[in-house]
């Protein structure tokens, strides 16, 4: 990736076009560029930092729908491939690309990738951030969920003894390149999973980009494409304002307390797991009822956040599942304190508070009040 007189003049030559045709959010030290060109300025980036090697993580989704789709800009790139999946968001993928970085005699000076979804940039950024102390990563969301929420904010990690992210850091990326044309290569399921953020993005804090969010009548890539930059606006004022979740950003974590309980037993126990996404939409229904009975939403509020939710989300049956069961994996989110088990929770449509407080018999009734609607 180094640069020749002819790339230069390339470039010079397109600069205006493409920054004319690109949306920059910045972060403070990181910027998130989305647009039609967005993988030429990736190129222009990774010539002027001179990186002595670079790699792209992949799956064998990405492998084959989005890889080919960056390789058409991009050029001398070693991939690196691990299995697909919430359930390969392992230390043993981990040490795979550690491994690959050795045997490709990767220095400081090299980059990685991360071509995929939640799963790939969350493990991906952890790999590089602790490979010889940290090299750069860079992030080119393929999914919707990835493109309006994880791929922001460096929270990197993996799951361990089947609790989400239980091992991880904060640290962030070099750069966030966002292409709506990936949005085309996924199924409907996928562009549920990321729908269900921009529905948490527009309940905590923003009411006119919820008045948006409601208006959706049918998920597919057209419609999440219009609404893309409105939840990068949401992530990013909220992470420029508290980049390591010490107050403000925990308000983003609406709907994950019960929402990631209910991923990680439908992960050991179903044979067709939940994805992050719908997990997460029970989750926002179960903590809207709670945000009602003990932070002040009202009854109309509640009903509609429910009807919104499962008029696009389909029922997913909590009968049988023990609330203890649940609340045990509660018990092990990162958010809590002193033995208790944290909740951000609303205090109207577009206006959310952090650090509340639930028993086991409160929570009890959020599931139970999910499970009867």
């Amino acid at each position: 990736m180094r640069k020749n007189n002819r790339t230069q003049l390339f470039f010079a030559i397109n600069q205006l076009l493409i920054f004319t045709r690109l949306k920059e959010y910045n972060l403070k030290d990181y910027s998130i560029y989305i647009g039609p060109e967005v993988f030429d300025l990736l190129l222009e980036q990774l010539i002027e930092r001179s990186y002595s090697q670079v790699f792209v993580l992949v799956d064998e989704n990405t492998e084959k729908h989005c890889l080919p789709i960056l390789t058409k800009t991009l050029f001398d790139v070693k991939v690196i491939k691990i299995a697909s999946g919430e359930e390969h968001k392992t230390v043993n993928n981990l040490q795979i690309i550690w491994d690959e970085l050795i045997k490709n005699q990767a220095d400081k000076q090299t980059a990685l990738i991360n071509l995929g979804g939640g799963v790939i940039g969350d493990i991906g950024g952890f790999a590089a951030a602790t490979f010889k102390r940290g090299i750069d990563f860079i992030n080119v969301p393929t999914t919707l969920l990835a493109m309006v929420d994880s791929s922001i904010g460096g929270k990197l990690g993996v799951d361990y003894l089947g609790i989400k992210n239980a091992v991880g850091i904060i640290k962030n990326p070099s750069s966030v390149f966002v292409s709506a044309d990936f949005l085309a290569t996924l199924p409907k399921r996928e562009l549920l999973n990321g729908f269900a953020e921009i529905i948490k993005h527009g309940l905590v804090a923003m009411e006119e980009y919820w008045e948006k969010v409601i208006r959706v009548k049918n998920i597919d890539a057209e419609s999440m494409s219009q609404l893309i930059h409105g939840s990068i606006k949401v992530k990013t004022q909220i992470v420029k304002k508290d980049p390591v979740e010490d107050g403000l950003r925990k308000v983003l974590n609406f709907g994950h307390t019960v929402g990631h309980a209910i991923e990680s037993y439908s992960l050991i126990n179903d044979k067709n797991p939940l994805k992050h996404g719908e997990a997460i939409a029970i989750g926002m229904i179960c903590e809207a009822f709670l945000s009602k009975e003990h932070n002040g939403l009202s009854g109309r509020e509640l009903r509609l956040i429910s009807e919104v939710i499962l008029q696009h989300f389909p029922k997913y049956s909590l009968r049988n599942i023990l609330s203890p069961e649940l609340i045990k994996f509660m018990r092990q989110d990162k958010k809590n304190s002193n033995q208790n088990i944290n909740f951000s929770l609303l205090k109207r449509i577009g206006k959310a508070g952090f650090d509340y407080t639930c028993t086991d018999a409160q929570i009890a009734l959020a599931l139970n009040y999910y499970d009867g609607l």
